[in-house]
């Protein structure tokens, strides 16, 4: 059994700074997006590209709607637990996504999301407690969860557009590692070192486990090509036949263990 990894932290300040800064790279994207624009047809299911800026409004302002609830008693799921559960979540998502979708423009709902997390989220304490769907979570690893959802839906809205979606440093260093971390937690072990520079590195996969020296099973990719990975965007195949991502050794195949992320 591989000794247990030590959960990694995030700073609270950088991450509700980072949360802010995606979004507003969102909202400077969506712009300029006009009715055809809106809705045309993105790579999640039958949502167009109107319900996805819904989606990640709702991502924003779903900390306010849980700070407005009373605080649950104890601490039941980390920022790791959130990567591996949130998918059992996504009937709920898409009904409330495509309720708000149909409520308000788009630009008005990125607006009203920035105010509100300006006024209530980001003054907040850190460890307050949250009624997550997922479970009990405190607001400091919340707001890492809002950093993945946040970078990885702009570049959904980067692939449905053909509008370029800058990612804010911070925020696409928190969603690499937040989705490093699940593979190392769906997959332990320390046979294969997997390299997402300049942001993260881990050991994961059962087998010998690698102590000195240049690793026998290493997987380097950079962390755009990894998130995609990582969520189902793209393939093991497709990465490696595009070039974004190399894999040496015999137990470098990481295709049985992804996505983490659905």
């Amino acid at each position: 059994m591989p000794p247990r990894a030590r959960a990694r932290s995030y700073d609270p300040a950088k991450t509700r700074t980072a949360v802010i800064a995606q979004l507003r790279q969102v909202r400077k994207a969506a712009e300029g997006l006009d009715a055809t624009a809106l809705d045309a047809p993105t790579r999640l299911g039958d949502w167009t590209v109107r319900e996805l800026i819904a989606h990640l409004a709702m991502a924003v302002t779903s900390v306010v709607r849980l700070l407005e609830r009373p605080a649950p008693p104890v601490r039941e799921v980390t920022v790791t637990g959130w990567a591996s559960a949130v998918a059992g979540h996504s009937g709920p998502i898409d009904e409330e996504t495509r309720a708000l979708a149909a409520g308000a423009e788009p630009g008005e709902l990125l607006e009203r999301a920035e105010a509100r997390f300006a006024e209530v989220a980001a003054v907040a304490p850190a460890d307050r407690l949250l009624a997550a769907r997922v479970g009990a979570m405190r607001l400091d690893d919340y707001l890492v969860t809002r950093c993945v959802e946040l970078v990885v839906h702009a570049d959904d809205l980067a692939a449905a557009t053909g509008v370029p979606v800058s990612h804010d440093r911070q925020a696409l260093a928190t969603a690499t590692r937040v989705l490093a971390d699940a593979l190392a937690a769906k997959a332990p072990g320390g046979s294969v070192e997997v390299r997402i520079p300049p942001f993260a590195v881990i050991q994961c996969v059962e087998g010998p486990r690698h102590t000195r020296g240049t690793p026998p099973n290493v997987v380097e990719t950079d962390p755009p090509t990894w998130i995609r990975l990582a969520t189902g965007r793209l393939t093991w195949a497709e990465a490696l036949e595009s070039g974004p991502l190399t894999a040496s050794g015999d137990r470098a195949d990481l295709s049985a263990h992804l996505p983490v992320l659905g």
